[in-house]
């Protein structure tokens, strides 16, 4: 039996879709209405339905079809691309994205992942929302930076409203943690290992569910702090990481600066890298990376940290 793919190319207002291998294409509004054509047009049982992650624009179509028990996935729009450049496909519309997208998830295989809990999905958005807040008051203080009297003032009202605001949000956020056992226990354990404080081990909760539950490697890749080697015969250019998620990598790397000072066994970690000739920067990577490969075993065995490197095992 034919395996069935089926990829959809988001916008505002459209949701282009094509099916492989029949070649069928169509196309319905990303409205309620639209949504309920596009879960009956799919009642053909696909194997796969992938969508690419667009900013947002994506989460209701992706809801609307977990909602119908349909598999979904959400690809990285970079390896999307880098995919279109294999097959050479350089022509760009929303059908042939569409099409791309069904391609690629009917040559890869990715897997269908389950959406976050409703409660998950709050605490997500509540940890965004937080670092939106905390972007918006560095930029103002960046402003206020050779600013004159009168924006000066204009400036420290808005920082002190949002102050207000984040403190606000941080409340939300520590009622919904502390409220929760098993997010309560959870967040202890991630505490439990010097330099990871209150936001990493919240980012973690709301941003990465799988925490606990994958290889060391894979969990490393969905991070996006797996490194990539580029070689080819006997060239050997340099291990790059990219990819994953942007927030919980930036979380890992906040993490990663206090542990090479603070941590004993991560510090001793990056000093005997530096020490062997590694660029700082690609050491403080390699401190990242570490950190989450601890913070996996820690959750997945329940046992918090012991300051030993068999914590990593």
């Amino acid at each position: 039996m034919e395996k069935i793919t089926v990829g959809i190319d988001v916008s505002k207002d459209r949701l282009d879709v094509a099916v492989r291998p029949s070649g069928e294409r169509f196309a319905v509004s990303r409205t309620g209405a639209g949504l309920a054509d596009l879960v009956a047009r799919l009642k053909l049982k696909p194997n796969l339905i992938v969508l690419e992650a667009t900013g947002g624009f994506e989460t209701v179509v992706v809801a609307a079809l977990a909602a119908a028990s349909l598999p979904v996935a959400v690809a990285n729009p970079a390896q999307i691309r880098a995919f279109a450049k294999a097959i050479g496909q350089r022509a760009k519309t929303d059908p042939i994205d569409a099409d791309v997208i069904a391609h690629f998830g009917e040559a890869t295989g990715v897997t269908p992942r389950p959406l976050p809990d409703e409660a998950t999905q709050q605490l997500a958005d509540l940890v965004a929302r937080r670092r939106q807040i905390v972007e918006m008051i560095g930029s103002e203080k960046q402003r206020e930076k050779g600013a004159n009297p009168r924006i000066k003032k204009s400036i420290g009202r808005l920082v002190k409203a949002l102050e207000r605001e984040l403190s606000s949000v941080d409340t939300d956020i520590d009622d919904a943690v502390r409220g929760s056992p098993a997010w309560r226990d959870k967040e202890d354990l991630l505490s439990s290992v010097p330099c990871v404080g209150q936001v990493i081990s919240r980012t973690l909760i709301a941003e990465l569910p799988e925490l606990g539950t994958l290889r060391h490697k894979q969990i490393a890749a969905l991070v996006g702090v797996a490194p990539f080697t580029r070689q080819s015969g006997q060239w050997r250019g340099k291990s790059f990481i990219g990819g994953g998620r942007a927030s919980v990598r930036t979380a890992l790397f906040m993490g990663a600066m206090v542990a090479r000072r603070h941590n004993p066994v991560l510090k001793a970690f990056y000093e005997r890298l530096v020490a062997a000739g590694k660029p700082k920067k690609v050491a403080l990577i390699a401190v990242a990376r570490k950190l989450l490969i601890i913070l996996n075993a820690i959750v997945r065995d329940g046992t918090p940290w012991k300051g030993t490197v068999a914590a990593v095992s």
